[in-house]
Formats: structure tokens, C-alpha cells, sequence
């Protein structure tokens, strides 16, 4: 099959021939319909985070059904589907306890003395995220696959299964936005911008966008935020401020993986607020937060892919779509084919996308 081939950080991605095997016992090989281009891809490619190599990259995808493993009963070949990095074992403490999302259980892997599910030149070939969606199919365990109704469009299911979800989940699920408050979001790129529309969803009744590109903003607008912060006009701490009568917000969001972000996220709460980071900030970098803060009783949290339960969550998303009250399609600012990823990451890394989707496989 085509796939896009990460050879290394700081190098432009290889369109390669790569071989994918049957799928084993719970296993299901999927053909990629529509991937969407993260940030988070772009974090491995610039050297952010680690990956081995060769490896392929892509974890935002939604496809059709190829094949399907022995002892696969949920999915049968022609089933839509979106695909989820929160793949899940179902027996840890943490799929039990109701956070499938933390799952790392190596139960969804295959293990060392079994065949790769890519190769490449007689080679193993590193599957990031348990996905690998910059190819033509992917070969995943089947819980990290949920269904899709079949009138909804593959090219904008792909955007729920990571930028969309974690998000809007981050509003929804980890921050439980309530109706009637007020929340201001770091960054309006593809996640910003659904933490936006999650944010909306919940009923807050002031969202300010902070970004520093113009047309960024103005789709922030579009998609739900009631004020916008040009960061670059002033100290958005600030700004945030004077808009809110020098209190600050009920919630705020970081959604870029910026350090000063972040910590402007966290000043811009309220006494008992929360600041929620969603973005990747790179490792070894560290936030500084003055302590006396928390006697405010304001609080400081993660958010890993909106603390979702994919399976129940996406399908209720893609319910928002069709019904117009999640707007994907003004999200999406390109399409291409997967020979059009390095133009999508550079593209992105220039803030003029919110989303590039490839669809051409």
C-alpha cells in the first residue's frame, strides 16, 4: 500500500510502498477514506517529541471497513467507521473505572515475537498513536474503532477523531463547562476552535478567542466566540481581564502547546476558575505558576483527547453535525492528496489552515 514514511525529525515525509499484514484474531484493516494533518503530527516531525523511524505518522482518520479478524464481532467489512488513538484494553483500572482514555494497556499491540503490522523494505515500521493513518489502510485492534451513520461525511468524520474530540471534550467532558459562564481559548487552530464550539454547546455565555492571526480569529467568530484577543496587540492577561470586569474567566483553555500560553491560560481565571491545557507542551519544558495563585482555590489540569469515551462521545458529536450545531465543514480550509502532507505541515506551521484534509489515497 501507499504510505507517507517518517524517516526521522527535521525531514520531509517519503510517499513508500509499505506492506501491511492480515489482520490477526481482533484486528481490522481499515481503508483511510479522509485523514486530517494535526499539530501534533507536526510536534514528532519538528523534533518535539520522539518516534522511531521508519514509522508512519496520522492519528485523525475516518475510512471503510476492508477485512476483519476471527474473533471480530462488532465490525464487518463496508461498516464506516472513525478511528481513535484512545484505543482501549477494557480491563485495566482505568477502562474500568471509567477513563478508557488513559488506557496505555499493551494488549492493543502486537507483541515483540509476533509479525509487525507494517513493514517496509523487510523492516518493522513504528505505528504511532496504534493508528498510522497517512496510508492507504490501517490495520488497528478493533477498539480503537467506533461506527459511523452512513450519511455523514467521511472527509468531516475524520476531524472527530482527534482535533474535534479533544476539544470539544476538553469544554465538555474535563473542564464541564456550565451554562451561563464565561471561558477564553488559547489558540484557534482545529482544536481551539472545537473548544470553541464546545464551549458554545455547553451554554457559556462569553467566549473569547485569543489568538494573533486575524482570519484565525474571525473563524473563531464564525464557529461561536462571542469577543476575540489579538495576542499580539497587548498582554492577553490583560485584555481578557478589562473584557470581563478585572476578574478573569470561569474557564480558560490552552490549545497551541506554548508554555507562555499556558501560563497566560491559567492567569486569565477567575478566583476558583479552572485552566484546562489541551495543547502538546514540548517535554522537558516547564510552567511557571506563582503559588500564592491557589489559595484562590483556582485550578491548573490536563486534558488528554477531551477525556473522552470515544465510543459513546463521537457518535453523539456526529449526531451535533448533522443537526448544525458542531460546524465542521468551515473548519476545513484545504483538501489534498497524501502527497500533499509536507505542504499541509508547512501550511500549518504558517497559521494559514485551521485544517488540511487529505482525502486522496
Amino acid at each position: 500500500m501507499k504510505a507517507a514514511v517518517f524517516h526521522g525529525a527535521h525531514q520531509d515525509l517519503s510517499i513508500e510502498n509499505v506492506d501491511v499484514d492480515d489482520p490477526g484474531p481482533r484486528e481490522v484493516l481499515v481503508k483511510t477514506a479522509a485523514s486530517g494533518v494535526c499539530h501534533s503530527d507536526l510536534h514528532f516531525v519538528d523534533g518535539f517529541y520522539p518516534f522511531q523511524s521508519p514509522g508512519i505518522l496520522g492519528h485523525e482518520a475516518a475510512g471503510v471497513v476492508a477485512e476483519v479478524g476471527s474473533l471480530v464481532q462488532d465490525f464487518r467489512p463496508g461498516d464506516h467507521v472513525i478511528m481513535c488513538l484512545s484505543v482501549f484494553c477494557g480491563n485495566c483500572e482505568y477502562c474500568l473505572s471509567g477513563r478508557p482514555n488513559l488506557c496505555r494497556s499493551p494488549e492493543v499491540q502486537r507483541r515483540p515475537d509476533e509479525n509487525p503490522r507494517l513493514s517496509w523494505n523487510g523492516q518493522p515500521v513504528a505505528q504511532f498513536a496504534n493508528l498510522s493513518t497517512y496510508a492507504e489502510y490501517t490495520l488497528v485492534h478493533e477498539n480503537a474503532l467506533v461506527h459511523v451513520r452512513d450519511d455523514m461525511p467521511l472527509d468531516k468524520a475524520a476531524l472527530i477523531g482527534c482535533g474535534v474530540m479533544t476539544g470539544a471534550g476538553a469544554a465538555l467532558n474535563t473542564a464541564a463547562v456550565k451554562p451561563g459562564t464565561t471561558v477564553a481559548v488559547y489558540g484557534a487552530g482545529g482544536v481551539g476552535l472545537s473548544a470553541i464550539q464546545g464551549a458554545r454547546i455547553a451554554g457559556a455565555r462569553q467566549i473569547i478567542a485569543v489568538d494573533t492571526v486575524e482570519h484565525k480569529l474571525a473563524l473563531a467568530r464564525e464557529l461561536g466566540a462571542t469577543h476575540s484577543v489579538d495576542a499580539s496587540a497587548g498582554d492577553p492577561v490583560d485584555q481578557i481581564k478589562d473584557m470581563t470586569g478585572g476578574e478573569g474567566v470561569d474557564y480558560s483553555f490552552e490549545a497551541i502547546g506554548l508554555k507562555s500560553a499556558s501560563e497566560q491560560a491559567f492567569y486569565s481565571i477567575k478566583r476558583g476558575g479552572v485552566a484546562t491545557i489541551i495543547g502538546m507542551v514540548p517535554i522537558g519544558q516547564k510552567l511557571e505558576i506563582d503559588g500564592f495563585e491557589f489559595l484562590s482555590e483556582k485550578v491548573l489540569q490536563g486534558s488528554s483527547m477531551g477525556s473522552n469515551r470515544f465510543r459513546v462521545d463521537m457518535p453523539r458529536l456526529v449526531d451535533f453535525y448533522m443537526q448544525g450545531r458542531l460546524k465542521l465543514d468551515e473548519m476545513v480550509t484545504r483538501t489534498g492528496a497524501l502527497e500533499d502532507v509536507n505542504e499541509a505541515f508547512r501550511a500549518m506551521k504558517a497559521g494559514e489552515v485551521a485544517r488540511t484534509v487529505l482525502t486522496s489515497f
